[in-house]
């Protein structure tokens, strides 16, 4: 349930971006999805978001800046070694230059530069590009 949550919200992300909108409003939210952002915001594929009303249902406003090509959450769980990580982002990921994994952890919710950093694997929740 939680994946097939953070799905629609990317979707709606990249479809928002594709119509030339400014902000995409997201609903319902989860803590996964709050953490997936971050690292958008962190490399600079999001200006910023805010969260409403997280104890409840809750709502995400979300400020694009029009470089998101696609951004997608996988429905099924991928486990994810250390020594596959780079094997797995260069089959997923258009170049070497652009894109990143997103990879959940031991220690949270990583991209996958800071997962090789730090030689842990994980479970793969999506990618961005």
């Amino acid at each position: 349930m939680g994946r097939r949550i953070l799905n629609d919200a990317l979707r709606t992300i990249v479809n928002a971006e594709r119509r030339g909108m400014a902000k995409a409003h997201l609903q319902p939210i989860s803590t996964v999805m709050t953490s997936f952002l971050k690292i958008m915001k962190d490399h600079g594929y999001i200006k910023d978001f805010q969260v409403y009303d997280p104890h409840r249902v809750g709502k995400i406003t979300v400020e694009l800046l029009g470089r998101i090509n696609d951004c997608r959450a996988l429905t099924y769980r991928q486990d994810l070694k250390a020594k596959e990580i780079e094997k797995y982002t260069s089959n997923k990921l258009p170049t070497h230059q652009w894109g990143y994994v997103v990879i959940t952890t031991p220690n949270g919710v990583l991209d996958h530069e800071e997962a090789s950093r730090q030689n842990v694997g994980g479970q793969v929740l999506g990618y961005f590009y």
